[in-house]
């Protein structure tokens, strides 16, 4: 199962709506383990880890065991079930991670394989299964993506200088570390005034990991994005999503969407900006799982308020910047952390910086819901 859920995070913010399963088709002997086939969800979602692990065992699956990382589906979508091609492999044995909480599946992929005497075991590595699926659990639990965000901050506590682009808090290590990130989200989201000063691209740029750079998506209520902006003239190689409100003009709405972003217009809330919860629940409805938010401070402060963020990277890096400096948080890093039910869980160190990981550990307990309980 170690071994599944390695291969199920290789499809990572690769399989657009559909769930990065990884699948191991084994047999036990005498004389040890065999591994006969290895899959994971392909990109854009198809084929399932367990198709792609059965075509590589071909006969031998007969009489075997499936070790996969989500309880197989049972339902018809855009291919049949992954249940019934274990039936028609005459697996033996299905050993699950986790339980599938869509309601299309919910434990008939399991009652499936047992009416026709398959054994059947589940919660094995559940723990671990529970994070890595994380994404399409939130979204079909909650209705909304799972919400990593991630802010590098300075020794004094600052993100940059005000109105002055891509100010360097931290170095290579952590860039390349970002990239890693991005390349496991399906989305990344930024909000406008970082669009503004940054002008960045949002792509992932290391070696081997070029196809992989996620949708990129603005939180822009007035449609400020300018037209010859990167992520603009990009748009239709690398997909741009706009939330914007009714303030945008319609000749430059119209000139954006012929640029090839895709444009989601909000009644604007309160303060005049796009309503978050909204924006996240449209964004599930757009298959997004995970949704990385590189935050300015702005960004980052509006989502703790809501208590939205479910993980947060924050990159400490080894220098400083000045006292006029743009503050990262309002408040303390523990005291921000905390009031938005967060708690710091590992660190890591980056070359001359290091990254702290904190979690939201009700978010964990959201995403929880046993169809066969």
């Amino acid at each position: 199962m170690a071994l599944a859920l390695r291969l199920g995070r290789r499809g990572q913010g690769n399989t657009a709506e559909n769930p990065a399963v990884g699948c191991v088709i084994a047999r036990h002997g005498s004389d040890g383990t065999t591994i006969l086939g290895r899959g994971w969800t392909q990109a854009g979602g198809r084929p399932h880890a367990e198709r792609v692990a059965l075509a590589e065992a071909g006969h031998a699956a007969q009489g075997a065991t499936a070790y996969v990382t989500l309880e197989p589906c049972s339902h018809h979508g855009k291919s049949p079930p992954c249940a019934s091609a274990l039936i028609e492999a005459g697996i033996a044995r299905v050993v699950a991670a986790h339980p599938d909480p869509d309601p299309r599946v919910a434990g008939r992929g399991f009652s499936m394989l047992q009416r026709v005497g398959i054994k059947t075991q589940c919660g094995l590595l559940e723990h671990r299964a529970h994070r890595d699926l994380s994404g399409f659990l939130s979204r079909t639990v909650r209705g909304r993506p799972w919400v990593q965000a991630k802010m590098a901050v300075s020794q004094d506590g600052k993100i940059g200088l005000t109105n002055v682009a891509n100010h360097p808090i931290t170095g290579k290590v952590a860039k390349n570390k970002t990239y890693a990130l991005r390349a496991q989200a399906d989305a990344i989201l930024i909000g406008s005034h970082t669009a503004l000063i940054d002008d960045p691209s949002l792509t992932v740029r290391s070696a081997g990991l070029e196809g992989r750079s996620p949708i990129r998506v603005i939180l822009d209520s007035a449609g400020s994005l300018a037209l010859d902006s990167q992520l603009v003239k990009s748009a239709h190689k690398v997909p741009v999503w706009l939330l914007t409100t009714g303030r945008i003009a319609t000749e430059k709405a119209l000139l954006l969407e012929e640029a090839g972003c895709r444009l989601f217009l909000f009644k604007a809330d309160e303060t005049g900006h796009v309503p978050l919860h909204e924006a996240l629940e449209t964004l599930a409805g757009q298959g997004i799982n995970t949704l990385f938010a590189e935050c300015g401070a702005a960004l980052a402060q509006a989502l703790l308020s809501a208590k939205l963020i479910d993980e947060f990277f924050l990159y400490r890096g080894a220098g400083t910047v000045s006292p006029e400096g743009i503050p990262a948080f309002k408040q303390s890093v523990s005291d921000s952390m905390q009031q938005a039910g967060l708690t710091r869980e590992r660190q890591e160190s980056l070359g001359k910086d290091h990254m702290e990981v904190y979690i939201r550990p009700q978010s964990l307990t959201e995403l929880y819901e046993d169809p066969t309980e």
